[in-house]
């Protein structure tokens, strides 16, 4: 097949699969997202979700983020591999696996109006979770770990929300914020497995989410690679601020009652 003419396929592919809205606010919004996640290791999907969801609804952006994000955070899985408490991780994992298909399942059955009222809610509480201080300054321990797992899961699948309570339950530990983040980006590699299996039994990877991979996947590892580079420059408390002031925003904006502002 000539190049043109395949050029020309993909370009009448990607006109009839995209939005006809909304493409230069998305491309923006995963490069903030990626920014914070290439920092801390989490926070994408708090910033992400809700406004995404506000353009294209939360069953076409969840599954968007989830191959963006497993696609762009390949080259961080190595180093977080060296670096991660591997024992705590699978742990966890365990819980996730049970999680992320009922999760899923939510994502796929519930109205789409309700499940994006709801993702604001859940957006907001995790923030004042992370906000409020509040840390588990226990020991990390197989069953426990496996029930923030189960938790995050269910967030994951539902909305790919699973990072705060995960960040909340490791930094309480012993494990200085490198350790934690190495941590975070570990368990989500797993996560994403699980989520992405179950998108897949659920018939989420329709075209449209396809297409929007392929036009917002560059802006997001740009983001990306650009909090990655962040990480070892700036103070962890001023960027976690900025990170907090981002996801409020995110909240705010994403909610149904607002859509004219991002339509």
């Amino acid at each position: 097949m000539p190049i043109d003419t395949l050029s020309a396929g993909v370009a009448e592919w990607l006109s009839a699969a995209l939005p006809d809205h909304g493409m230069y606010a998305l491309i923006f919004f995963a490069f903030i997202a990626g920014l914070a996640r290439g920092f801390s290791g989490f926070g994408a999907a708090l910033i992400f979700i809700p406004l995404g969801g506000a353009i294209v609804g939360p069953k076409l952006i969840s599954p968007v983020l989830l191959l963006i994000d497993g696609l762009a955070t390949l080259g961080m899985i190595p180093p977080a591999w060296r670096s991660a408490n591997r024992r705590e991780v699978f742990a966890m994992a365990i819980g996730a696996a049970l999680g992320v298909p009922a999760g899923t399942v939510a994502l796929a059955l519930m109205d789409t109006l309700t499940l994006r009222w709801i993702i604001t809610a859940v957006a907001i509480s995790l923030l004042a979770l992370l906000v409020s201080g509040w840390r588990h300054h226990g020991e990390p321990r197989a069953p426990l770990s496996a029930s923030v797992g189960l938790i995050a899961g269910l967030f994951s699948g539902a909305a790919q929300l699973g990072g705060p309570p995960v960040v909340a339950y490791w930094l309480g530990g012993k494990s200085d914020f490198t350790r934690v983040r190495a941590n975070v980006i570990l368990y989500f590699s797993v996560s994403t497995c699980f989520s992405a299996i179950s998108y897949y039994a659920g018939g989420l990877f329709v075209q449209a989410v396809f297409a929007l991979t392929l036009v917002i996947l560059p802006g997001y590892a740009l983001g990306l690679y650009g909090g990655s580079k962040l990480f070892g420059l700036a103070k962890e408390s001023t960027f976690r601020l900025i990170c907090y002031l981002l996801i409020a925003a995110a909240a705010i904006i994403g909610m149904p009652a607002l859509d004219g502002i991002l339509r």
